[in-house]
């Protein structure tokens, strides 16, 4: 099996030069070169997928079973998880892709049509403009920001460049969901008035990782990218990275944006006026930055003056179930908390006591999912899929429903049909519930609340909190201003 990639269209130095442009936005050349593709009934779509040793492989099991799809090339930082990838596919025995160490490389291949990016939050956006600029549609794990002014430049992008652009929200592609919306639309449960989302999930301490030099096979310093360049730790890396605010945000920007999104979905909101956090980390002492505990309100003010509010709450270890998510009275297979643990990947040493926890099947797993309430009765949303109703003062069962989309499927649908407005979870969208996100934990790291100017996108008077949402990138990794 080689391993050796494919060598793409190169450009040479000298023009690269000529073109004045730094690493940074070195990709918006391509698009001079690369006109746009219309693609036949028949033709075969390439896709590349970027980030490949967690989520990135659900992306490539879906990508392979979407008929006219070709698997062109996986992009990792880290060689041991490339090479562990392209023996799973030697495995499967489907053609083997290209690999890639830099996504720079990749883009430079002008045979491949669309990027999936499942890389660690703090590259979502500057990789998605990339692709934009290199003349490719791209699918951008959620969140598609790590800082609010780069989704911006992200969302005008995809608009300049004419790509079609999905961000990572696959409870939009759900059938069941659309049907719940549509049913909060027309007055099931009356008046909706508030939402809640719920992100309660097992989460173990991750304890304390030393100063160590970097693995063999890791390029460190791309794997960096846009943050600051620390020393590496193992904590700092695979999936614990989510805890530091370089690289992640918290539970509430991991779990948490899909419930997130559902319930600014279903209250039929965009951007807040007023925004309150407060929360902790508790119990653990470990290197973990982000609360573990948080509550954030959002209130939202309509064009009639009435107001909508939005509760989000992250929780981590052991909780009770709400409404029956999480739980078999919600109809569901019931999936112990410490199973979904285990799932996610990462939980550096946790994993082999939580396999023999298993066994013990505690009442309720991980409670994720929404609620929304009416003038007349409430909606639970349980994961991505499933919803209940009940009617009334006396809670009567109403409508429910249960069934899953396929998001991949319907992006590269979406690619072939060259049309953005038929997304069912565009990057636009994907951008203002982001940035009820970034507002969330930047008034929890500041401690007050924040009053925010939707027209204008600034909160009033807090010079501190829009530092914030614009960030700081490490050169030459800058997020170029495309507005």
């Amino acid at each position: 099996m080689s391993m050796k990639p494919i060598q793409p269209e190169s450009v040479s130095r000298r023009q690269f030069l000529r073109t004045g442009v730094t690493a940074g936005t070195w990709a918006g050349i391509q698009i001079l070169t690369q006109p746009e593709r219309v693609f036949g009934a028949n033709d075969r779509i390439r896709v590349a997928v970027v980030g490949v040793r967690s989520r990135g492989w659900n992306h490539v099991e879906g990508y392979l079973k979407i008929p006219g799809v070709e698997l062109a090339a996986l992009c990792d930082v880290d060689a041991n998880v490339l090479q562990s990838r392209m023996k799973q596919l030697e495995q499967k025995k489907v053609p083997l892709p290209a690999t890639y160490e830099d996504y720079r490389k990749l883009l430079e291949d002008k045979t491949i049509d669309a990027v999936s990016i499942a890389t660690p939050n703090h590259w979502h956006s500057l990789q998605g403009i990339w692709a934009c600029q290199a003349g490719k549609d791209a699918y951008v794990e959620k969140p598609m920001s790590h800082r609010w002014f780069e989704g911006k430049q992200l969302v005008a992008a995809a608009k300049k460049y004419n790509r079609v652009v999905m961000h990572g929200s696959q409870s939009r592609c759900s059938p069941a969901l659309k049907e719940a919306m549509e049913h909060l639309r027309k007055g099931v449960i009356g008046e909706v008035y508030m939402a809640r989302g719920l992100c309660f999930k097992r989460r173990r301490s991750i304890g304390r990782a030393p100063e160590e030099p970097v693995p063999k096979g890791v390029n460190y310093e791309l794997w960096t990218g846009p943050a600051p360049l620390r020393p590496f730790t193992k904590n700092r890396f695979h999936y614990n990275w989510h805890w530091f605010w370089d690289y992640g945000d918290g539970d509430f920007g991991n779990q948490g944006i899909h419930e997130l999104d559902i319930a600014r979905w279903g209250l039929g909101v965009t951007y807040p006026t007023k925004v309150a956090a407060i929360g902790a980390k508790v119990m653990f002492d470990d290197d973990q930055e982000t609360p573990n505990v948080l509550n954030v309100a959002f209130e939202f003010t309509m064009p009639d003056g009435k107001k909508k509010l939005l509760v989000f709450e992250v929780r981590h270890w052991l909780t009770n179930h709400e409404a029956g998510i999480g739980t078999k009275l919600f109809g569901e297979t019931d999936i112990p908390a410490v199973v979904g643990a285990v799932a996610e990947a990462g939980q550096v040493g946790s994993e082999a006591k939580d396999k023999k926890d298993q066994k013990k099947s505690p009442p309720w797993g991980n409670v994720i999912g929404n609620l929304f309430y009416g003038s007349n009765g409430y909606m639970a949303i349980n994961g991505y899929t499933t919803y209940k109703t009940w009617i009334g003062e006396f809670h009567e069962p109403g409508p429910e429903g249960k069934k899953a989309g396929d998001e991949f499927a319907h992006f590269i649908e979406c690619v072939r049909a060259r049309k953005t407005e038929g997304l069912d979870a565009p990057i636009e969208e994907g951008h203002i519930s982001c940035t009820l996100l970034h507002l969330g934990n930047i008034s929890y790291r500041l401690g007050r609340t924040l009053t925010y100017d939707p027209e204008k996108q600034v909160v009033v008077g807090d010079d501190e909190a829009n530092r914030m949402l614009k960030g700081e990138y490490r050169a030459p990794y800058v997020v170029p201003e495309t507005v």
